[in-house]
Formats: structure tokens, sequence, C-alpha cells
């Protein structure tokens, strides 16, 4: 059985594109690979959280996890920041990591542009931590998206680098890994883009929002004046709120409001109405089950627990053998 690594970050609540994105196919993987899905704790200090903070984004993705439909019992469901073994492979990685490299990839870039004033080492060598949650299960499918390709790339040059210095044959290649053939992009109601945290709270529908607040948003979503013609291309701005509802509504509901959009007949006031009862609809199983789940202590402790146990246990297998292949070894 193949290994599957995927990990979230953890510097907030879910939203439908994690959802519709990875978690549900998270969901089927589950009974066919060996899973291993983390809260990547340790990745998401390279924006200094608060520890508070910290503790409680942790939990929120645990427990959004769980409600989602991840069982601790078919899948490894862990805290990365619990597995030290990853931290200390993280180490041994770095010194076959090279600046050059490191400098040249484009989510670097992409953050020195945007967060000059917290360039730190962190974010400079964020792929090797990325690569070592990998390796470190032997992982050889990634859930990723375009903008983690290269650093997927770059777990494969780390770990062949390691097999070729040593002269063994011990870490394999993972791949970008889609379960479903059809690629699910889940747009923001903010007019541009896939939705994410960084744009705001108003451009996500969050797992955990309630039904006031979906229809809130949702009746604030970036639009237009309408069609002035019949028939003509939606601006992107629109098309997202179709693709939203492409997702959530049935398919003649769908079918309804294209209708009336190439008609000229379109009031976006009935159309977002319609998008959010569906949204309510698509998202209360979760909801509900978020909220029972976030009550109950002793289970989300189990859970992590259980986590914990099952992934250090892969963990200290790798970090064992990685040691011996290095020449690391204790004299007592």
């Amino acid at each position: 059985m193949e290994t599957v690594v995927s990990g979230i970050r953890s510097t907030g609540k879910l939203h439908l594109g994690n959802y519709y994105g990875a978690l549900s196919n998270f969901v089927k993987m589950q009974n066919e690979y060996n899973c291993f899905f983390f809260i990547a704790d340790l990745h998401s200090l390279t924006t200094h959280p608060t520890p508070h903070g910290l503790q409680g984004t942790v939990r929120q993705v645990i427990v959004e996890y769980l409600a989602a439909g991840i069982d601790p019992e078919k899948s490894t469901i862990y805290v990365q920041s619990d597995v030290p073994e990853v931290a200390e492979l993280y180490l041994y990685m770095n010194m076959n990591a090279y600046l050059g490299e490191l400098e040249r990839a484009t989510a670097f870039k992409d953050k020195v542009r945007s967060n000059p004033d917290n360039v730190n080492a962190g974010l400079l060598t964020y792929p090797v931590l990325m690569a070592c949650d990998i390796l470190i299960h032997h992982g050889t499918k990634v859930p990723v998206g375009k903008d983690q390709e290269q650093h997927l790339e770059m777990t494969r040059t780390f770990g062949n680098r390691f097999n070729r210095l040593y002269n063994v044959d011990y870490f394999k290649e993972a791949f970008a890994f889609s379960y479903s053939d059809k690629l699910v992009k889940i747009p923001g109601l903010a007019g541009q883009g896939k939705m994410g945290k960084s744009n705001g709270e108003a451009d996500c529908i969050y797992l955990s929002d309630s039904a006031d607040v979906i229809r809130k948003k949702v009746m604030r979503a970036v639009s237009d004046s309408g069609p002035t013609e019949m028939n003509q291309a939606k601006p992107e701005a629109i098309q997202n709120l179709f693709d939203l509802m492409k997702v959530v509504s049935a398919p003649d509901t769908l079918q309804h409001f294209d209708d009336l959009y190439n008609r000229c007949e379109i009031r976006y006031g009935d159309f977002k109405k319609q998008l959010a009862e569906d949204m309510v609809l698509a998202t209360n199983d979760v909801r509900m089950r978020i909220e029972d789940i976030a009550n109950d202590d002793a289970y989300i402790a189990k859970v992590a627990r259980l986590g914990a146990e099952k992934a250090g246990e892969s963990a200290r297998k790798t970090l064992k053998e990685v040691r011996e292949i290095i020449g690391i070894k204790r004299f007592y």
C-alpha cells in the first residue's frame, strides 16, 4: 500500500476550498492508501503566531479534519511538532540543501516581495522542512496544488541527493497526486482568484460559519450591474459565483440561473439568496459535527495522542536508519 502525506498549516479555520479541494478526497484516500494527514504548526512559525493563537488554530484543524470525515483509525492524524524526528531530519537535510537553489524557489521570492521585513531562515528552508514531512514516512503520493509542485520537485532533489551522497537506495521519489480526475477549484467571494484566507474573512466561507454568517457573506459577494447582451461572457467575479453554485447546488438550479443570465433577466439578489441557501445546506452536516467535536476535549486529546504514536513509530524507524546511513552513532 502506497503512502500518502499531506499537511495543512495551522493558520486559521478551514474553508470550502480546503473541503472540496482536499478534505473530501482525503476521506476517500484513507480507504485505499496508508495516509498521514498532519497539522503543520512548525511551518506556521515563519509568521510568528502568538502561543495562544497557535494552540487554538492547531486544535481547530484537528476538529475540522475529524468533522470532514477523516477517520483516526484509518488514517494517521497528527500534529507536526508532536513528532520531533521531523525536526531532526530537517537538520540533516539542511546540510545538503544549497543557498542558491533555496533562493530560487518561487514561493520564497514571492514571500520576500510581499513581506520584506520578515525574511527569516525558516522561509528560506521551508522546502527542506516540507521535504522532511514527506521523506520521514517515505511518502510517494502528495496531494498538492500547482503552487507547491516546485517544492515537491525539490523534495525529490533532496532525497536523491541523500541517496547519491551516501551511495544508498533509501528515499523514494514522491509525486503530485490527485485522487480525482476532476480537480475542484473553489473561487473566493472577493471577485478574483481562488478562495483563500490571505484575501480576508469576506472572501471565505468557513466550514464553521453559521448559516447567518454564510448568508451575509454571499449577499455581499462582488458582482456587477448585470449582463447587457444576450449570451455574453461572464466577467470573472460573476463566473466565480456560478462556479460556486456548480459545486453546492443541483444541476437544474445552476441551469436555471445560467439561462436567466443569458437572457439578461437575472436578478443577482435572487441568485445570491439561492446560492447562500445551497451553501448552508451543503455545509450543514460538517458544521454540526464541528460543534459536537469541538466540545469534546477528551476525544480531541485521544486523537492527537494516537496520531503522535502512529506517526512517531514511522518517524523513529526512518531516523534510526538515517543516522546509521550518515554514520551517527552512540558509543555508550
